[in-house]
This record gives structure tokens, sequence and C-alpha cells, in this order.
């Protein structure tokens, strides 16, 4: 593998691209840095923050391990940054397309679909690792762990009492205690079907369907 290390321009800056124009410092640090965080966010999904290994990430990702540290001081900042470069790919292709949906049930549906989707991506695993990890634990990326969770039960908790005020949802046990199972049934049927496309994305939104109380959406045939 050629290692980027390109010395006129920094211990974090890749070679320059082909092209009329030179890349700026600026855009070779964001280059540098979303290499790092993609190949950090694949590290976690499969091994966890305990054995990750940064000079792994970093010769995954075509850098140095000076490079790494020359954007993150330790595994822990790094940790930290991809849970929130994560989150934010996460709101891009999930959550724009959730707030797209008029309403709320709908919305619930979608949300599961879309989570499916993203849970392709080979960096979807870092939320669930870093949790089952970190659980009971008092550390930063724990509390940053569970914090993003939080966040997403309570806008599913919003939806559902929205789509029982709209009537699009039936009554049942408290909002909150819905949403924290919506979550569990999208997370764990999501990884029980993981592979299995096209038909993921339906089982997913069928299971959300029957935490809701929802007639279950069609599964088209194999």
């Amino acid at each position: 593998m050629h290692v980027r290390n390109d010395r006129a321009s920094g211990p974090d800056d890749g070679p320059e691209s082909a092209g009329p124009r030179r890349s700026t410092q600026a855009e070779r640090r964001a280059r540098t840095r979303a290499a790092l965080l993609e190949s950090a966010a694949r590290g976690l999904s499969r091994h966890g923050y305990s054995n990750l290994v940064l000079e792994q990430v970093a010769r995954e990702a075509g850098y140095t391990r000076g490079a790494l540290y020359h954007q993150f001081k330790d595994k822990q900042d790094l940790a930290l940054a991809v849970s929130g470069w994560v989150l934010e790919a996460w709101q891009q292709e999930v959550g724009r397309a959730v707030e797209q949906e008029p309403d709320p049930a709908r919305a619930l549906l979608t949300l599961a679909r879309a989570h499916t989707v993203f849970c392709r991506r080979d960096i979807a695993g870092v939320a669930v690792a870093l949790r089952l990890e970190f659980s009971g634990q008092d550390h930063p990326v724990g509390h940053e762990v569970e914090r993003g969770y939080r966040v997403l039960v309570e806008r599913c908790a919003g939806l559902i009492q929205a789509g029982r005020d709209a009537g699009t949802i039936p009554d049942g046990p408290p909002a909150g205690d819905v949403a924290l199972a919506l979550v569990g049934a999208i997370e764990g049927t999501s990884i029980a079907v993981a592979g299995q496309v096209p038909h993921d994305e339906s089982l997913v939104a069928a299971a959300v369907a029957g935490v809701l109380g929802l007639p279950a959406p069609a599964v088209p045939p194999r």
C-alpha cells in the first residue's frame, strides 16, 4: 500500500490531486480527516474501542500514524470525532428523509427503512458497538453515544405522540416506552436481517409497525 505522507505539504496531507488547480492545505486536511474517520468507523464497528489499533486505522486510510496524531490527539479524541461524524452522516441519509414526511406514522416507517439502508454501510455499527462496550461505565465516549441514543428515542417519542394526536397511531403505553421498544426493534431487526437485501427494509418496517400497532407493510416476495 502506498502510504500518504507528503512532507512538502505537512504530515497529514495526501498527494496533490491531478488537475489544473492545486488543492489548498485546508482541502487536503479535510480529505485526510475524512479518510481517517471512515477507517476508524469501520474499525470501531468491527472491533470496538478497546481493540482499535490507531496504526492500523491510519494504514487502512492510506496515511501514516503521524498523520493521524496530527488530526487527533489520542484514541478517545478519535472515537468522539467518529461518533459525531457517523451521527452527521445518519442525519443526512436518514434524518432528512424522516423530516420530509408530514405524517408521523409514515415518518417512523420511513425512519425504519432508511435506517436499514444506512446499516448496509460498514460504518453503521459504531453506535451499537460503543454503547454495548461502554454500558454502565463512566467514560466520555460512552456518554456521547448515550446522548445520541437519547436524542433518537426522544425524537421517536415526539413522533409517536404527534401521531396519536393526529389519529394515525393508536393509543397505547406511554410514548417514551413505545419509543424505546421501537428503537430496539429497529436496531435488533436490522442486525438480525443484515445482508438480506432488499427484504431487510420491509422486515424492519414490519417490526416497527407491530410496535406502533399499525398494519404491517407488505413484504415483497423473494
